[in-house]
């Protein structure tokens, strides 16, 4: 009977929950728009820290490359002084022995060699010029190779934090198409074709006004940022095809002849900053949000051009759209 009773019990106050419980609401095109630009937000937080991964594994992996190539060729030249060596004690051998000093010469341990061998007077400078140069080219590579397998742990890390980065992103816009496909069509419609005006708006004559470039590098990779509008914003893209944000700065550079780094945050760090929005010259570089996830190439008149998110275009947007932080001029 106290098992019954408590059973029915519990079950009156699971439906007097159940019924003063309000029904889920339906987020309305506005709420799911809001919440699929903060998840593309986020997409692109994960995206500088795939692209800063992905510059970092390229680096180590030409690092890695360099010292096993310096390995190979410092063990090749370890095996021509061996080689020396050896036939220095094969003439030694066929005159009737070989010189103790030889001897120790080819033992496994140079440094071995060079404690006892101080205690043989008929060690010769070229003798011993030839042993200190094993030595030298054993300790050499010994520390090249252990800086490889530094070097591989590390690779193996980044590439473990490059995959993360990936799913990241995947899973950020995972979560936006699922509120999208929450949407009515009429409503998928509707905000499809917000996003088809605001890309058509990359192709239409802004009014730039007329700010000076900041110099002929900044001109030129303004120029070079404008033939790619219309191309697709796609995470960890470079072109020619497609962009992410930074991708885009570091192609456009890259066409005036300027290297600089594949990262917003890096970029950030780099030339001369400019903290006031009317100090700005076209081709700057202009930053957004304040952990400098976003960057872009001003455009003059209070208009940035840019790789915005997943889904839109280059094109040219106002400034006032996003925080802006500061820009740099290269």
């Amino acid at each position: 009977m106290t098992v019954l009773t408590t059973a029915a019990a519990a079950a009156v106050v699971l439906s007097a929950n159940a019924a003063n419980a309000a029904p889920s609401q339906k987020l309305s095109k506005d709420q799911v728009k809001a919440k699929v630009d903060d998840l593309y937000q986020q997409a692109e937080q994960a995206t500088e820290k795939y692209d800063g991964a992905q510059a970092k594994q390229q680096k180590l992996q030409k690092e890695i490359s360099t010292i096993q190539d310096n390995v190979a060729r410092g063990q090749q030249d370890l095996n021509k002084l061996r080689d020396g060596l050896g036939s220095l004690a094969t003439s030694q051998y066929r005159s009737g022995g070989i010189d103790p000093s030889v001897q120790l010469f080819l033992s496994s341990n140079p440094d071995d060699f060079l404690d006892k061998a101080s205690t043989l007077d008929q060690l010769s400078a070229q003798q011993v010029d030839a042993l200190k140069k094993i030595q030298d080219k054993q300790r050499e590579l010994a520390q090249e190779r252990a800086e490889a397998t530094e070097k591989l742990k590390d690779l193996s890390a980044t590439r473990a934090q490059l995959e993360q980065n990936k799913k990241d992103i995947q899973g950020k816009l995972a979560d936006a198409q699922k509120l999208l496909n929450s949407l009515t069509a009429k409503e998928k419609q509707q905000l499809a074709d917000e996003q088809q005006r605001a890309n058509r708006s990359a192709s239409a004559r802004v009014d730039l006004g007329n700010t000076p470039p900041a110099s002929g590098r900044a001109a030129a990779a303004f120029s070079a940022a404008q033939s790619q509008i219309g191309k697709p914003y796609v995470y960890g893209a470079t072109g020619t095809a497609s962009y992410d944000c930074s991708g885009l700065t570091s192609w456009a550079y890259a066409q005036a002849g300027i290297s600089i780094p594949r990262t917003s945050q890096e970029q950030a760090t780099i030339g001369t900053r400019i903290d006031s929005v009317n100090d700005l010259q076209v081709g700057d570089l202009v930053f957004f949000y304040g952990d400098i996830h976003h960057v872009g190439l001003y455009a003059g008149n209070g208009q940035v051009l840019h790789a915005p998110h997943t889904g839109a275009v280059v094109r040219y947007e106002a400034m006032s759209d996003m925080p802006f932080q500061f820009g740099v001029r290269v």
